[in-house]
């Protein structure tokens, strides 16, 4: 490994932001020199709705392909955006201290869910988002919005200065909604924690499988800790934050089911007085029309002292429990959203 590792990065403002600051940390922490690398993905280039751009990964798998390629030595992924199942010969060598994962409502008049007028317009591009919503409030128009974070808060009546003029089309709509939902760690990354008119509390809207978490992935061979670059990544990883994406992640694996899907899942590591960790997981299956939901959860005890090993096994065991119960309850719910059972 050379005194230099380039990092691979989508080129949005949000996806700079988080990977520079992942990349200043790992240089740190290894001794080394970052240099970023951007690379252009399908999902960046394509138009439509996400849903329909391909099925699972379309914004990785540009970022995999540079890794394999010898482009880059480290991507950084919003872990949400990665397929559930992994990829041979590369590693999520790291997922550092996870943000927020709450889901937040950006409004006209900083109105919350429950105070938007009857028939308010909100926009979405996640069919998770777009159905839990319409749970919660089934009289809501849902909009199926794309574009950057600037992009789509300038869809809100009252913000539409926050467009962003290098990146916006010149015929985008503005100011036509009464609110959009973004992930919550996404504004605050970008210093936009003041366009927040409310976190929707998973209750509510529980969030996609990752969300919040970065996923720093390698080559398997660069993971070594025999050295420097594979020394900083195993400082920069939490624990915690693995625990609860592996979960997340296993359940998303065994339903067979996309980042598209409208599938929500939050796993919570909590500290237990004698030092162990209670991993509590819980996840939702909701019709794309908000007509249907079907939930699921369960705990488990990791023991104070357990090798890492064994605990992330047993928290992919945990999400592959909640999972099995999804399916054994399953009225057909799970095959409709899914288009596998």
């Amino acid at each position: 490994m050379a005194e230099t590792f380039r990092v691979g990065t989508r080129g949005s403002k949000l996806a700079l932001t988080q990977t520079r600051t992942v990349a200043e940390a790992l240089a740190d922490l290894a001794g080394l020199e970052a240099q970023l690398v951007t690379i252009k993905s399908e999902g960046d280039v394509l138009t439509g709705p996400l849903s329909q751009l391909g099925g699972t990964g379309v914004f990785a798998a540009a970022l995999r392909h540079a890794l394999f390629e010898d482009q880059v030595d480290v991507a950084v992924h919003s872990l949400k955006d990665l397929p559930a199942k992994d990829l041979q010969g590369l590693s999520i060598a790291a997922v550092p201290v996870r943000a927020d994962v709450r889901d937040a409502l950006c409004s006209a008049d900083e109105l919350t869910l429950e105070e938007l007028p009857e028939g308010a317009k909100v926009g979405t591009g996640s069919p998770r988002r777009a159905a839990q919503l319409l749970v919660a409030r089934p009289d809501l128009q849902i909009v199926d919005i794309r574009g950057n974070v600037g992009t789509r808060l300038a869809r809100v009546r009252g913000r539409e200065e926050l467009a962003e003029a290098s990146s916006q089309a010149p015929d985008a709509a503005r100011g036509d909604l009464d609110a959009v939902v973004l992930a919550g760690a996404g504004l605050a990354r970008l210093g936009l924690d003041d366009q927040i008119s409310e976190l929707l509390p998973p209750e509510v809207m529980l969030p996609a499988p990752g969300q919040g978490a970065l996923a720093v992935e390698v080559r398997e061979a660069d993971a070594s800790l025999g050295q420097p670059l594979g020394i900083g990544l195993a400082q920069l990883e939490d624990i915690d934050s693995r625990l609860e994406v592996t979960a997340e992640r296993a359940l998303l694996a065994r339903l067979e089911a996309g980042c598209a899907a409208p599938i929500g899942a939050l796993a919570r590591c909590t500290a237990e007085p004698d030092g162990g960790v209670m991993l509590r997981l819980d996840a939702v299956v909701v019709a794309p029309d908000g007509s249907d939901a079907q939930r699921a959860g369960a705990e488990i005890t990791l023991e104070a002292g357990a090798e890492r090993s064994s605990g992330i096994e047993q928290s992919a065991t945990l999400g592959t429990q909640v999972a099995e119960t999804l399916l054994d309850e399953d009225t057909g719910l799970l095959k409709h959203v899914t288009g596998t059972h």
